[in-house]
């Protein structure tokens, strides 16, 4: 039977299937292990076939991915971490004050995604927590990523009507990322009230977020659109990337490499 895993907890995975059944899977002990270089060989989004084997579920195939998001693994840095596969649009929340989101992660997580062809909007939120020198900075680095083409809005997730961010999902797997405290959570809660996600405060002594999200989840949402909740991310280890390819991968690199003598 074919599904799609809509949450994975260590080496258990939740599958929805084709005929909407909920249903606890495991993998099969040699799939675990056979040609898996990340350290997650199945991750939210994948589809697979699942069989029932007595009372347990098992996972016997992952199918083709269209694409994923992919890091360095945190623990083990010659293995990879794959944050989420199949993503039609990846939203990226940004914050320029409690946390910090550097240009740094920006670009990175960007390179990340424009290597498997997935778009990626920019939210800039907590808008309403800036002073006026950060919110100067906030429209600055706004028209920078704008100039470059990317989809990029100023928000307060708290505050405003998002029907316009609705808009840009429906239709679409989407998959949220940033670090811990930018309002990933607090995002999906607002357009889905009835999931209840729990949300926590920045840590006032490090001006960092505190995890609330520990594992990836897949939500339908009620107006056509379903979002992959991810857990913060605190730094993103590019892979699978040649320094000769980056360029490939900036669009306003992109544009001029052809011009350079060099290239």
């Amino acid at each position: 039977m074919k599904g799609v895993v809509i949450k994975t907890t260590g080496k258990r995975y939740t599958v929805k299937t084709d005929v909407g059944e909920i249903v606890q899977c495991r993998l099969k002990g040699k799939f675990r292990i056979a040609g898996i270089k990340s350290t997650n060989p199945i991750v939210v989004g994948d589809k697979v076939e699942v069989v029932q084997e007595s009372e347990l579920w098992m996972i016997v195939k992952l199918h083709d991915r269209k694409n994923h998001i992919l890091r360095k693994s945190v623990n083990l840095s010659k293995q990879t971490h794959i944050i989420a596969a199949n993503i039609d649009q990846a939203l990226l929340m940004i914050t320029l004050d409690s946390p910090v989101t550097t240009t740094g992660f920006i670009d990175r997580f960007l390179v990340a995604a424009n290597t498997y062809g997935i778009e990626v909007v920019l939210l800039f939120n907590k808008v309403d927590l800036l002073d006026n020198e950060l919110k100067a900075e906030q429209e600055n680095l706004k028209k920078v990523y704008e100039k470059i083409g990317y989809a990029c809005f100023a928000i307060s997730v708290i505050n405003d009507d998002l029907s316009h961010i609705k808009g840009l999902m429906k239709g679409k797997v989407n998959m949220i990322s940033g670090h811990s405290g930018v309002g990933k959570s607090t995002l999906v809660n607002y357009l889905q009230p009835d999931l209840h996600i729990d949300t926590k405060e920045v840590s006032d002594t490090h001006r960092q977020g505190q995890h609330s999200t520990t594992f990836s989840e897949l939500h339908e949402l009620d107006f056509g659109a379903s979002i992959i909740d991810t857990p913060g991310i605190r730094g993103f280890g590019l892979v699978e990337l040649e320094v000769a390819e980056l360029a490939n991968y900036f669009p306003e690199f992109f544009a001029l490499k052809l011009e350079c003598k060099f290239y």
